[in-house]
């Protein structure tokens, strides 16, 4: 940015006796020294004497714009132009003024005039470029940028504003380099240091970002904008509470500074306290309606409330305000891919990727969208090149990175780089997301105490509706196939992934007052708690579909809550997915989760989950009543997929419908890992995946003991 360029100001002293010139001199040296009243004064007596005076108009013009005065400043300046339209510098200050009171056009032909009448004035050219840089004329303005260094090599304003050009064209390094010749100037200079750490920040160099921003906060602890800045780069270290903190000081010093209420909606979300995440986010547009990274933001926001065609619109909004805003791209892609338009989301995973190639989560979702055919894929040496500095991103970037190449790996058949990238993938997740395995594996058994075969065996008491359909199991195992097919049926509404019933569960007032305890308030709950529950799940489950008469919930999960589905929800059907025990495993190992699985990224831990969920299925097929849960495996669906799905059709207590066994061709959201294999004919390589990496699964197998199916 630049401020508006002074008149020059040779040093003098006062005379008693001043001309109009010594005036306006002294007034010079005053506000360069800050002393603002006393350069007004003498601005004042020499209008007084001259009400026409160019130089004193302008010279006032400037100092309303220190008191914060745009508008005041700008006509004033303004009157100076048009007293004397050959002064290059009036004109070289108003389009500052202009730029800075958003009143672009004016801008522009005030800096064109100042370039006309002095195309060797470092000042309007800067000027000029900050304008053509805000218009999106990159290439104009780094040419006037460089035009202006060349005339002045010691202007530090114009390095740092060439590096702003070269950042925006993702020429990062030689950004880096302006920003450091910007410096070399100007050591103490806040503004060229903030730049130089969002540079890091965009190629992952998270650490070395955080220290940059620090550096700049030391210069300029006022800064709303560099606070807001050093929030993000210590959010992007997982450091959530200290990126809570700094937002909070940014809006205490600026509470209408847009990008820090985008910034709190971001971290409101990552919270899921997604209510406050939309709240943040509409108070930016607010400010500013098509700023493209809020759009984009508010979009992932109303994806977590489920409304995913209003959050493709703003994603498409955001992409139309900045077509190089990778992100919007990258999250279009995500919700094409949930609907099924395959081909669309794999093309704006491309986009995002071809737009910022460091970023490993867009090469993770590109991944994804395919197989890697060829050792030569070029998206596959993108990757490998990133690899190769991988030291220098922070966790959830390499996180994504080693999941991505070792899906990559597997694809080409390259076994041993696969495993070895999913092991020190999942050994940094494990490293960071907090499990307790012992309170994970203590709540099966809680559960099961509390729905013992006796209080199965009493009168249901909430509501006997036959809408939900629920599709329970171990992530990978096979849910999300089954739910197609059955969603594929005309009278059935697949609903996905809903956290409807345990949302209703952990928020259940418990009658004596104290916060509700899962499992245990469940013990506790008397038949009108149980309708209630039941009443509150169904008005949810209905806001999916008015029509249909089957709604299935996948969230495999819910296999913690089928002894309360039972007694409040008698007459819901459950669909129990199993498949080979290793295969799950390694399925779930070799995926990153969005949340919640923290189980999977350890091949022990995982053994042993799987052997609390085994047991705690166990315990409800014996305390069930007959036919109250269909156990269906998925490599039967494989085998023998109409005799399958009749079953599931027969279960549901509907009439086959030939529909079901086209599963693939069904127009419908999926947003599960899952989501692409569901739109292909059925296939059985998945059967026995894990047997190549037999060899390196022993803690897993090990754990799994009798489950692990080996012969």
């Amino acid at each position: 940015m630049s401020e508006p360029a002074q008149t020059a100001s040779p040093a003098g002293g006062a005379e008693r006796s001043l001309t109009f010139a010594q005036a306006l001199e002294m007034a010079g040296e005053h506000l360069a020294a800050e002393r603002l009243e006393a350069a007004a004064d003498l601005c004042r007596r020499v209008l007084d004497a001259d009400p026409a005076c160019a130089p004193a108009l302008h010279l006032s013009g400037l100092l309303a714009a220190r008191a914060g005065d745009l508008a005041g400043a700008i006509a004033l300046v303004g009157q100076a132009t048009r007293i004397d339209g050959g002064a290059a510098i009036f004109f070289c200050n108003l389009c500052e003024l202009a730029r800075q009171a958003g009143r672009p056009e004016e801008a522009l032909a005030a800096g064109l005039r100042a370039v006309e009448l002095a195309a060797d004035l470092p000042q309007a050219l800067n000027n000029l470029a900050i304008v053509r840089f805000e218009r999106r004329e990159y290439a104009v303005a780094a040419d006037l940028y460089r035009r202006a260094i060349a005339l002045a090599p010691g202007y530090p304003e114009a390095h740092n504003n060439l590096g702003n050009v070269l950042r925006t064209a993702r020429r990062r390094e030689e950004a880096l380099e302006a920003y450091g010749r910007a410096l070399a100037l100007r050591p103490l200079y806040a503004d060229a240091l903030n730049n130089l750490a969002t540079t890091l920040r965009d190629m992952g160099r998270i650490a070395e970002a955080e220290s940059a921003y620090r550096k700049a906060h030391a210069l300029s602890p006022l800064s709303a904008v560099v606070l807001t800045n050093l929030a993000r780069a210590v959010i992007d270290l997982d450091r959530l509470e200290e990126g809570e903190r700094l937002i909070g000081c940014a809006l205490a010093l600026e509470p209408k500074l847009a990008e820090a209420l985008t910034c709190l909606g971001r971290l409101r979300l990552d919270q899921r306290r997604v209510c406050e995440a939309e709240a943040a986010c509409r108070e930016a547009l607010a400010l500013r309606p098509e700023d493209a990274e809020t759009l984009s933001v508010l979009g992932l926001v109303e994806s977590a409330k489920g409304n995913l065609e209003e959050a493709l619109a703003l994603f498409q909004r955001a992409i139309a305000a900045n077509p190089e805003l990778a992100e919007a791209h990258n999250n279009a892609g995500n919700i094409l891919t949930a609907h099924g338009r395959l081909a669309e989301g794999r093309a704006a995973h491309l986009r995002a990727v071809e737009l910022d190639p460091r970023q490993a989560a867009f090469h993770f979702n590109l991944v994804e969208d395919g197989e890697i055919t060829a050792a030569d894929d070029p998206h596959l040496a993108q990757m490998e090149a990133l690899a190769r500095d991988i030291d220098s991103l922070a966790a959830p970037s390499a996180i994504r990175l080693h999941f991505a190449l070792a899906k990559a790996y597997d694809d080409l058949g390259r076994r041993d780089e696969s495993f070895e990238r999913l092991m020190q993938g999942a050994a940094l997740e494990r490293g960071r997301n907090g499990y307790d395995e012992a309170a994970s594996l203590g709540l099966f058994d809680r559960v099961a105490a509390a729905f013992p075969a006796a209080r199965m065996a009493g009168p249901p008491a909430g509501d006997p509706s036959q809408l939900p359909v629920f599709v329970i199991g171990m992530p990978r195992s096979g849910t999300t196939l089954v739910e197609q097919i059955l969603a594929s049926h005309p009278l059935v509404h697949g609903a996905g992934e809903l956290r409807d019933l345990g949302d209703i569960v952990q928020g259940f007032d418990a009658k004596d007052g104290a916060a509700p305890v899962f499992p245990e308030s469940l013990a506790r709950l008397t038949p009108a708690d149980l309708g209630l529950i039941a009443a509150r799940y169904l008005r949810r489950l209905r806001r999916h579909s008015k029509s249909a008469r089957r709604i299935t919930d996948k969230m495999p999960a819910n296999f913690f809550f089928v002894g309360l589905i039972g007694l409040a929800l008698p007459g819901a059907r459950i669909v129990h997915v199993t498949r080979d025990p290793i295969d799950t495993c390694l399925s779930c190992f070799s995926k990153l989760f969005a949340d919640e699985q923290k189980h999977t990224y350890d091949l022990a831990e995982l053994g042993r989950y799987y052997r609390g969920y085994a047991g705690l299925m166990a315990h409800w097929r014996a305390v069930l009543p007959p036919g109250g849960m269909l156990q269906v495996r998925y490599e039967d669906v494989v085998g023998n997929l109409e005799a399958s799905a009749r079953r599931l059709i027969d279960h549901c207590g509907l009439k086959w419908d030939p529909r079901c066994l086209s599963f693939h061709e069904t127009a419908r959201t999926v947003r599960t890992a899952s989501a692409h294999q569901v739109r292909r004919p059925l296939y059985a390589t998945s059967k026995g995946r894990w047997r190549p990496y037999a060899a390196r699964l022993a803690p897993l197998i090990a754990e799994l003991g009798e489950l692990a199916e080996t012969d």
